[in-house]
């Protein structure tokens, strides 16, 4: 079966996407900022947000850093149509504590929430927090535990659960959604435990952005573990740079090249950060890009149409959700909407 192809954003949570000192973007995560974002967005036909969970910015422990529940609770409440999607640590919330905040979100947008489980590669949020950071694979083994209790929790189900990691006695969490049976589950990361977690558990596996060939591997890859219900579907993240000529968006992807190799203390401090095991980081080494969770490593800069055929590309390959990144994020986004979606839209009819 081919969905629709969606296409959202990334919400602003610790500012900027690509560089962090373009004098085009001055940096900015607050809520002001994210809830009118959000709100363009809507307006302009973005279908979905992710708003992505850290509680210390995890570039520079001096910038600020949105929190990702509260503010979604919020989005929650102003918006009208787009999908709100929060991600989660597993590790920073007991399954029932996390069920029931999803619950009354989904209750406040009217059945438009989703979560987004990710097992963590900032070690330093962990330990700091005085909280166990546990090896790779023992991340993914609690991650599963996790989410199979969340999920039968939304569902309204009554859960008597003794397990490796929680013993949960008789609970049942009142009111479920009014909308359908549960929120959303998204499902982020690419080794072969967070694949098999995908199969098992998702209803969207979110990939992070690189070359086409490697997306349609990873979608093959993941289409053939043992899943039960409905087939797993896919969404894809991209930083994009589209102009009227793809002469001119190879000059943007340059100044944003060039302002991004002036972060040199931001990298060092993720480097030193991250969990060496964790698959994002060995894929994204391998490719010269801007902008997070593979940036522009899928081929997203170029002409507007160029642009447009690139995503489609994706759609083809399995990708009905695509999470995009701009920089200025604002202006770039409208652009998007202006020049991008239409194309988008004549080549779907085609």
């Amino acid at each position: 079966m081919t969905h629709p192809l969606r296409v959202g954003i990334w919400a602003l949570v610790h500012g900027n996407r690509a560089a962090l000192r373009d004098p085009e973007e001055p940096y900015d995560a607050s809520w002001r900022r994210n809830r009118d974002l959000v709100l363009e967005a809507e307006v302009l036909g973005y279908d979905c947000v992710l708003v992505a969970q850290h509680t210390m910015n995890p570039h520079r422990t001096d910038l600020g850093q949105l929190e990702a529940w509260t503010a979604s609770a919020a989005l929650a409440a102003e918006t009208r149509r787009i999908e709100i999607i929060a991600a989660i640590k597993p590790m920073l919330y007991h399954p029932v504590v996390l069920a029931k905040m999803a619950l009354q979100i989904e209750e406040i947008s009217g059945g438009r929430f989703a979560i987004n489980l990710v097992n963590a590669w900032n070690r330093k949020e962990i330990e700091d927090a005085g909280l166990t950071f546990r090896e790779h694979d023992e991340r993914y083994a609690y991650g599963a535990e996790w989410l199979s209790l969340v999920e039968r929790l939304m569902r309204g189900e009554e859960v008597h659960h003794e397990g490796r990691f929680f013993q949960v006695r008789d609970y049942l969490l009142r009111p479920t959604s009014p909308a359908r049976p549960r929120p959303r589950i998204y499902i982020g990361g690419e080794s072969p435990p967070a694949r098999d977690l995908a199969a098992a558990q998702a209803d969207i596996w979110f990939i992070n952005g690189q070359p086409l060939e490697n997306v349609q591997a990873l979608i093959a890859d993941v289409r053939a573990r043992p899943r039960q219900g409905e087939p797993v579907r896919f969404g894809l993240s991209t930083f994009v740079i589209a102009r009227e000529t793809g002469e001119e968006a190879q000059a943007e992807y340059r100044r944003l090249l060039e302002l991004a190799a002036e972060d040199t203390d931001i990298k060092a401090y993720v480097k030193a950060n991250t969990d060496p095991a964790v698959a994002m980081r060995k894929t994204q080494a391998k490719y010269e890009s801007v902008g997070t969770n593979g940036g522009t490593s899928a081929g997203t800069v170029g002409s507007y149409q160029q642009v447009a055929e690139r995503l489609m590309q994706f759609h083809a390959a399995g990708i009905d959700t695509l999470l995009t990144q701009f920089q200025p994020f604002e202006r770039e986004m409208r652009r998007f909407a202006e020049h991008v979606m239409p194309r988008l839209a004549h080549l779907r009819m085609r």
